[in-house]
């Protein structure tokens, strides 16, 4: 069960940073209209980046932890 509920973040992990990382980046091109969250805020598109890619790390760690 471990296994799964690290797997499952890492998931869910990396959909959240491609999805404000798309934010942000249609945000700088110009294309705010089309954009996934309509690039509110730069700011939080950063941030949001940032905690999914440690996120991401923290549930790699511990899928690989659990894997000995």
């Amino acid at each position: 069960m471990p296994k799964a509920l690290s797997l499952t973040s890492l998931v869910i992990a990396v959909v959240i940073v491609v999805l404000f990382l798309t934010d942000a980046v249609m945000g700088m091109a110009g294309m705010s209209a089309s954009a996934p969250l309509g690039s509110a805020s730069l700011m939080m598109d950063l941030a949001f980046v940032l905690a999914g890619a440690m996120l991401i790390f923290m549930s790699w760690a511990t899928w690989r932890e659990l894997q000995r």
